[in-house]
């Protein structure tokens, strides 16, 4: 299996030092499945069987992906943070990134403006 949008580092370096290892590759991938669905259905688009060429457009999609993943890999065990409270801090904030995240791309302005800026 590989990852449809985002990136294995980028949802490490989301989730921080103290994620747990046992939160492996697997399921790492299985969520960025979920994140995609997700984005696709709040969307309307299907952004995984049409992933935008434009850089700008392609890391706003990866931001909003490793951001979902980075929250269910700190969910996962939050044992390995200094304090609950450091790691529900990083999960909010990851949170408030990934809806910013999809508010932008469920506007059907910013829409037309990434199907037109496509390549």
């Amino acid at each position: 299996m590989a990852y449809v949008i985002t990136t294995e580092a980028e949802i490490q370096q989301k989730s921080g030092a103290g994620v747990n290892v046992a939160y492996d590759t697997t399921m790492m991938e299985n969520a960025e499945k979920r994140a995609v669905a997700l984005l696709n259905i709040m969307t309307r688009y299907n952004w995984a069987d049409a992933v935008p060429t434009n850089a700008d457009v392609k890391a706003l999609l990866s931001d909003a992906c490793s951001s979902f993943v980075a929250i269910e890999a700190i969910s996962y065990d939050m044992s390995g943070y200094d304090s609950r409270g450091e790691a529900e801090d990083m999960i909010n904030i990851l949170r408030d990134n990934f809806l910013r995240t999809l508010a932008i791309l469920a506007e059907q302005k910013s829409e037309d403006f990434i199907k037109d800026n496509a390549t």
